[in-house]
């Protein structure tokens, strides 16, 4: 089970509406469950998002490094790290 800290959790709070036409949580409690039930993903750095979405099969090719920012699964926690949430 990966453990979210609060880092991650707001920051998915805050942004979720980037990837779900609704709010899928409220609090971090809630936050940490939808996070963990979709296998969502924290990563140190972005050639680790880059990995992440090659290892998934999904097509980078192409994509510079904003583009990939951009992606609506993608979180910038702000501190360096990642969350990849597939929706």
């Amino acid at each position: 089970m990966h453990e979210f800290d609060d880092e991650v959790l707001e920051c998915f709070l805050e942004n979720q509406l980037q990837l779900f036409p609704e709010n899928v949580a409220e609090t971090l409690d809630e936050a940490a469950e939808f996070l963990e039930d979709c296998m969502a993903v924290v990563v140190d750095s972005l050639e680790e998002v880059i990995e992440f979405f090659e290892e998934e099969g999904i097509d980078m090719e192409g994509a510079d490094e904003d583009e990939i920012l951009e992606a609506s699964e993608v979180f910038d926690i702000g501190d360096g790290r990642y969350l990849i949430v597939q929706g």
